[in-house]
C-alpha cells in the first residue's frame, strides 16, 4: 500500500481526524500548537490511500547541533488502525528524511507493549530505545465500566478517602482561565516541596488556550482558597493527566482523592473510553496512582528509526546530554535551596552588623 502524505492546515479538520482514529490528546492540534509556541516546529500529516485518510501523525521537529541536523518526534502517535501501522510509519519516516534530513524519527505510540502492532513497528525499521520522554508503565482505566465497578477496583483506603474528602467543607469543580493563576501557585508550591522542575507560566496558559475544551482543569476549594488541582487533556477516546498539585492543607484534607474521582467521572460522562494516569514510577505519587485499580498497563515505549549514518553517535550522545542537563538542574536546585539562603543570611548579618556599629565621632 503506497500512501500519499498531505499536510493539514485546518485545526477542526485535524482534530476530527484524530478523534475518528481514536487518537491520543497529544496528537490534537492544540498540543502541537503549544509545542510550536515553545521551541519546536510542528507539522500535521494526513496519510491517505485513494483519497481516504487512513492515518495521521502530528510531528514535532527539533533542530540538533551539527552534524546531527534534526530530531523528528511523534508523541503518542501516529493515529491509525493497527493493520495500517507499518505503511503509515514508513511513509512518515520517508517524509522526515526528505523534508528535514532527520537523523532519527522517534515515536512513542499509544499502543500496548504486548499488542500485535509491535511487530509492524519493528518491520517498519524501528528499534526500542531507552531515550524515553513519556513513561510507558502507566495505569489506564476502562471508563466503559460502571462507577460501582471502578470503585470496586480501588483499594479500600482510596474508597475511604474519597468519602472522607467528599465530606470535608470543600468545593470541587472545573476552574476558569482566571483561576489558573491559583493553580500555578499551588503547582509551584508542590514542585518546591517535591523537588521537581516546572515550565514558565506562559507554557501552561498556552496549553489551556490552545486546547480549549480538550484541556479541562478541576480543583478543590476551601472557601475561596484553592487547595488542590488536577489538569487533564482529552481527545474523544482518551483522557491523559498532565499536571496536579496540592497545598499542605489540601494534603491534610485528602482533597486529591475526591478531586481525581470527580475528574474520572467527568471524563466518563463525556464519553471518553480510557483514563490514563500518565506514568508510574517508584515514588509516592505513583503509589497513590496504583491505589485506583488492581492492574497496571505497559505501553510499547519509545522506538527510533535511524535515518542517518550518524544515528549511533546520536544515540550515544543523547543520554549524556540529558544526564548533563539533569546534573545542571540538580546544581541549580541545590544552589536555590542551600547556597542562596546561606548567602542571603550572610548579607543580612553584615547589614545588621553595620547598623549596630557605633558612629565614629569627628
Amino acid at each position: 500500500m503506497n500512501l500519499a502524505i498531505t499536510p493539514c492546515w485546518n485545526a477542526p479538520e485535524w482534530d476530527a481526524a484524530v478523534n475518528r482514529l481514536s487518537g491520543h490528546p497529544q496528537q490534537l492540534w492544540g498540543w502541537g500548537q503549544t509545542k510550536a509556541d515553545h521551541g519546536w516546529r510542528t507539522e500535521r500529516l494526513f496519510l491517505k490511500q485513494n483519497g481516504e485518510t487512513v492515518g495521521c501523525a502530528q510531528i514535532l521537529i527539533r533542530r540538533l547541533p551539527m552534524p546531527f541536523r534534526a530530531l523528528v518526534y511523534v508523541p503518542r502517535g501516529p493515529a491509525c488502525r493497527a493493520e495500517d501501522a507499518r505503511q503509515v510509519l514508513e511513509a512518515v519516516a520517508q517524509y522526515a528524511r526528505e523534508s528535514y534530513a532527520a537523523t532519527v524519527l522517534s515515536i512513542e505510540p499509544d499502543w500496548d507493549a504486548d499488542s500485535n502492532v509491535v511487530e509492524q513497528v519493528r518491520a517498519a525499521g524501528f528499534r526500542p530505545t531507552d531515550n524515553t520522554i513519556l513513561i510507558p508503565r502507566t495505569l489506564i482505566l476502562d471508563l466503559s465500566r460502571t462507577e460501582e465497578e471502578l470503585l470496586g477496583e480501588m483499594s479500600k483506603k482510596h474508597r475511604q478517602y474519597i468519602r472522607k474528602s467528599g465530606r470535608e467543607e470543600l468545593d470541587f469543580r472545573e476552574v476558569t482561565r482566571e483561576e489558573l493563576t491559583a493553580c500555578l501557585s499551588v503547582y509551584k508550591e508542590t514542585a518546591e516541596r517535591a523537588g521537581f522542575g516546572i515550565h514558565e507560566d506562559a507554557y501552561y496558559l498556552d496549553i489551556f488556550d490552545n486546547l480549549g475544551g480538550a484541556s479541562p482543569v478541576y480543583a478543590a476549594f476551601q472557601g475561596q482558597t484553592m487547595v488542590a488541582f488536577l489538569w487533564l487533556s482529552a481527545s474523544a477516546s482518551t483522557a491523559f493527566e498532565l499536571y496536579g498539585g496540592m497545598t499542605e492543607e489540601g494534603e491534610r484534607l485528602r482533597a486529591n482523592y475526591a478531586l481525581k474521582w470527580l475528574a474520572i467521572r467527568s471524563m466518563k460522562e463525556r464519553g471518553v473510553q480510557r483514563y490514563d494516569f500518565n506514568g508510574l514510577l517508584n515514588d509516592g505519587v505513583s503509589k497513590f496512582k496504583m491505589g485506583w485499580a488492581k492492574h497496571e498497563n505497559l505501553l510499547m515505549g519509545t522506538w527510533d528509526k535511524p535515518l542517518s549514518p550518524l544515528y549511533p553517535a546520536y544515540a550515544t550522545a543523547m543520554p549524556l546530554a540529558r544526564r548533563g542537563l539533569s546534573t545542571a538542574r540538580s546544581a541549580v536546585k541545590t544552589l536555590r535551596s542551600t547556597a542562596l539562603p546561606a548567602l542571603r543570611a550572610k548579607v543580612e548579618s553584615l547589614r545588621a552588623g553595620r547598623a549596630q556599629a557605633p558612629t565614629r565621632q569627628g
